[in-house]
Order: C-alpha cells, then sequence, then structure tokens
C-alpha cells in the first residue's frame, strides 16, 4: 500500500533537510507531498532542491500564509496512497514510528491510528503545554464517550479515504482538533500507538502557543453539537 506523507512547511530551513532525510529512510513505499505555506525563509527553495532530486516527491506553495489545516488540506487534494499521514516538518516526531502506526491499517486490523506521544518516549515538553494537551484530550474523552490518551498529536494515520471523507476545513491548527472530531462522530474507532517525542523551544521555533488550546476547546463543542 502506498504511503502519503504530507509535510506542512513554513519556515523550516533549518530542519527541512533533515527531516526529509529521515522520511525517505522509512522503509515503506510512499510519496512526499511537501506544502509551503508561503515562508519568508529558504523554505521553498530547498523544497524544490529536494524534489529536483525525488522523483517520489511533489512541491506545493501557498501564493499566501495560510496556516498549517490549509496546508494539509492542500497535500490531501494530491495525495494518491491508500493511507495519509502528517509529518511536521521540525524534528520532533520520528518518522522511523511510521512502521507502528501503518501496520495496524495495512493489515486490515484498524481504518485510524493515533501515535500517543504520552504512552511512548518523550523528551522537551512544556508543563503548561502537557497539562493543556491533557485537557483538551479530557475534553475530547468526554464528549465523544473514547478513551484516547494524545487529541494533539501530529501522527494521525488513516485510510486516505477516510480523511478525505472528512471535509476538512480549518485552516490552522484547529485541524487538529477537527480531525480527530470528525472521525469520532464518523463511528471510526482510534487505535494508538506509542511514538518519540522530542519537543523543540520557542527559540528553536516551535509555533503551538497556550492561548491556542482555546480555539482548540471551541472547535471540539462546535463538532460535538454542531457541526
Amino acid at each position: 500500500m502506498l504511503l502519503s506523507v504530507i509535510i506542512p512547511c513554513y519556515n523550516e530551513s533549518a530542519t527541512l533537510r533533515a527531516i526529509l532525510e529521515k522520511v525517505r529512510a522509512v522503509d515503506i513505499d510512499k510519496e512526499i507531498i511537501a506544502v509551503d505555506d508561503h515562508s519568508s525563509d529558504d523554505t521553498y527553495r530547498i523544497l524544490c532542491e529536494e524534489a529536483a532530486r525525488d522523483p517520489s516527491m511533489t512541491v506545493i506553495r501557498h501564493p499566501r500564509n495560510r496556516g498549517k489545516g490549509a496546508a494539509v488540506r492542500s497535500g490531501l487534494a494530491r495525495a494518491r496512497g491508500e493511507i495519509v499521514i502528517v509529518q511536521d516538518a521540525d524534528l520532533e516526531y520520528d518518522p522511523n514510528d511510521y512502521y507502528e502506526l501503518v501496520n495496524p491499517i495495512a493489515q486490515g486490523r484498524v481504518n485510524v491510528v493515533f501515535g500517543s506521544r504520552f504512552l511512548g518516549r518523550h523528551t522537551g515538553m512544556y508543563f503548561w503545554n502537557a497539562l493543556g494537551n491533557k485537557g483538551l484530550t479530557f475534553l475530547t474523552n468526554f464528549l465523544f464517550n473514547c478513551w484516547i490518551s494524545d487529541m494533539e498529536t501530529c501522527y494521525k494515520a488513516m485510510r486516505t479515504e477516510i480523511m478525505r471523507d472528512l471535509k476538512l476545513e480549518s485552516n490552522d491548527f484547529r485541524i487538529e482538533p477537527e480531525i480527530t472530531a470528525k472521525v469520532l462522530k464518523r463511528g471510526h474507532r482510534i487505535y494508538e500507538v506509542p511514538v518519540s517525542y522530542l519537543g523543540r523551544t520557542y527559540e528553536e521555533g516551535k509555533k503551538m502557543k497556550p492561548s491556542q488550546g482555546f480555539y482548540a476547546i471551541l472547535a471540539l463543542l462546535r463538532y460535538r453539537l454542531w457541526d
């Protein structure tokens, strides 16, 4: 089965070549779809150079900055694989975890797999960010009568037709609660596997802010009660 790896990118020139090397090293039949969200650094130039020597890589560039969710949607529209996963362009998540994420789907056991940082090895996570993640996950479990440990994880792998059926609309980081809420609301079970996580600091370019948790709460309520 072909795996479509969607990589949203915004000003990630410092880590881009390293993460692409790690993704390519994974021994799974895959394609790479990198979406540059109108970066102001050398991200787009690096992506074009990398794609020039990699026929399995597609590069998309947004004419203006639209957010991670918009980048995920742009990549999803071009995906050819039966399974899709989103890979952040930094080095927080390890592509070696693809094997554990993809195997349950490829074997026909489940259709949706989340990689949980709280079940695996992790370091560098800020206390308030971790507490916020726990709170958002608790709210998810409460609203949707499920039991998962990491709603905000980047590693959400699923059959491509399922992700397309979600009809995603978020432009920013609300894409994470939207995906989770719509997956659960459509009756899909989420299978969790442990993944490793090496959190970066805000000085290193971390973009997730604690204030975004408020918008995630609103998104969960919206997709549970109205949409």
